[in-house]
């Protein structure tokens, strides 16, 4: 049970780090493999205010996510508009470009060295509930998913913003005849789910550490939630990094000679079994 509790905790990080990634994918039909990099954002937020400015571990949380929304919505304004019509592979590439120079950046001016945080007395430690030790902060985890989860299925199903969107993601050529400011549109949620990212990325210090590789190094566990989950809403890749995070717990716990082996077998059968995703309809 204390496998389990860790693993759907990691999955929990795994879905907050992938959300925004399922969002920019499924919605605005823009693959964008540098949502990494925003994370890295997140992260280097917490650990810096955290570790030089001595900011308490809370209060850096809103903060990772406001900076790499700004900077998720100038990175839109600025770049990421001009390629929504081009091709997917012209996407990639920029995204990988992206990447790259992101990496440089905080190598230059933050060091190669991984990043770590001490938590709050009240978040280390474990907590005993029906005979079982439970990690307060893998706890902490699951409460702030779950909350996510329903604050953004709220906004998507049922407010006007969400209907604005899902109009705009259908026909923008009839939105912007009705009225609606599509690029508005697009870049709040391409800030959001920037933010998102910056917002996992501080999460994910204490269990991922920081450093300037950590886009390269789990952008294949964003893709693989995206993936697994599909792109039509927030349920399949919740299940999908929740699937994820306790195989890769329980794996890495029972049989730990076998490393990511588990993971990358897991999504393997998947994709044979369920191509259009976990959750997906079949269609005739």
């Amino acid at each position: 049970m204390t496998i389990l509790i860790d693993g759907i905790a990691y999955g929990m990080v795994l879905f907050i780090l992938s959300v925004g990634l399922s969002v920019t994918m499924g919605l605005m039909n823009f693959i964008n493999l540098a949502h990494g990099a925003f994370a890295l954002v997140g992260g280097y937020v917490t650990t810096l205010l955290m570790n030089r400015a001595g900011v308490p571990f809370l209060a850096t949380l809103p903060l990772a996510f406001l900076l790499a929304a700004v900077v998720g919505a100038l990175a839109e304004r600025l770049l990421y508009s001009r390629l929504y019509g081009r091709s997917h592979l012209d996407q990639v590439l920029f995204s990988i470009g992206l990447v790259l120079m992101a990496v440089a950046g905080a190598d230059y001016l933050v060091g190669p060295q991984p990043q770590h945080i001490t938590l709050p007395a009240w978040l280390q430690g474990r907590v005993e509930f029906g005979g079982l030790a439970l990690g307060r902060y893998r706890l902490f985890l699951i409460v702030v998913g779950l909350a996510l989860v329903a604050g953004l299925q709220l906004v998507l199903s049922r407010t006007r913003f969400g209907s604005l969107l899902r109009a705009s993601v259908d026909d923008r050529r009839v939105a912007r005849g009705l009225g609606v400011d599509v690029g508005r549109i697009f870049t709040a949620t391409f800030a959001v789910g920037s933010g998102l990212a910056g917002l996992g990325g501080a999460l994910s210090v204490e269990i991922l550490g920081v450093e300037p590789g950590f886009p390269f190094r789990f952008m294949v566990y964003f893709l693989i939630v995206v993936t697994l989950g599909g792109t039509r809403g927030l349920t399949g890749p919740l299940v999908a990094a929740l699937l994820i995070g306790v195989a890769d717990v329980a794996g890495k716990y029972y049989i730990p000679q076998v490393g990511a082996f588990l993971i990358y077998a897991l999504m393997i059968v998947m994709l044979i079994l369920r191509p259009n995703g976990i959750l997906a309809r079949g269609t005739r």
